[in-house]
């Protein structure tokens, strides 16, 4: 793309942050679900500097916010199932934010790795075994392609989803 001259560059975390490493002069805007600063796209929220820029859904780091909402729709429940992607970059960090949230407040992180449709399938079939009462349906752009089957799924099963980042419409 530099070499063609482009006049923007627009992507998600991982684009942006090699679009930064080519280039310092075309403009880059990134839309990222994670806290850009932590992620070398930007040097300070306030004023950004460089050629990056973008928005933040800060979704990763909300997972405290996340499961006290799930807890609110399921008092008592004790083990929060979350559906992870993961080939998807922050899935590491994201679940280690949700264990340490859950951890916080006495809950049980089922963690399920799912990457294809057939996956999601055998996640609600995990989940209702180990006797999840909540779920977390994850983020991501796969869980965002597949948030309506998720969503689906949830309603014909006793756990309720929650979409982060995204409505499930």
């Amino acid at each position: 793309m530099i070499r063609r001259q482009v006049a923007l560059i627009v992507g998600n975390t991982p684009s942006a942050l090699a679009a930064k490493a080519a280039t310092t002069s075309v403009p880059i805007v990134f839309v990222t679900g994670g806290d850009p600063v932590r992620d070398g796209l930007v040097a300070n929220l306030n004023r950004p500097g460089g050629n990056v820029t973008g928005v933040s859904f800060i979704s990763a780091e909300l997972g405290a916010k996340q499961l006290g909402l799930l807890r609110e729709l399921r008092p008592g429940t004790e083990r929060i199932a979350v559906l992870v992607d993961p080939k998807w970059p922050f899935t590491e960090r994201f679940v280690s934010e949700l264990r340490a949230a859950a951890l916080a407040i006495g809950q049980q992180l089922i963690v399920l790795d799912v990457s294809s449709d057939r996956e999601i399938e055998t996640a609600f079939t995990t989940l209702l075994q180990r006797g999840a009462g909540v779920l977390h349906a994850g983020i991501g752009a796969f869980m965002l392609s597949q948030r309506k089957r998720i969503v689906a799924l949830a309603a014909r099963h006793p756990a309720p989803p929650i979409q982060t980042s995204y409505r499930a419409a």
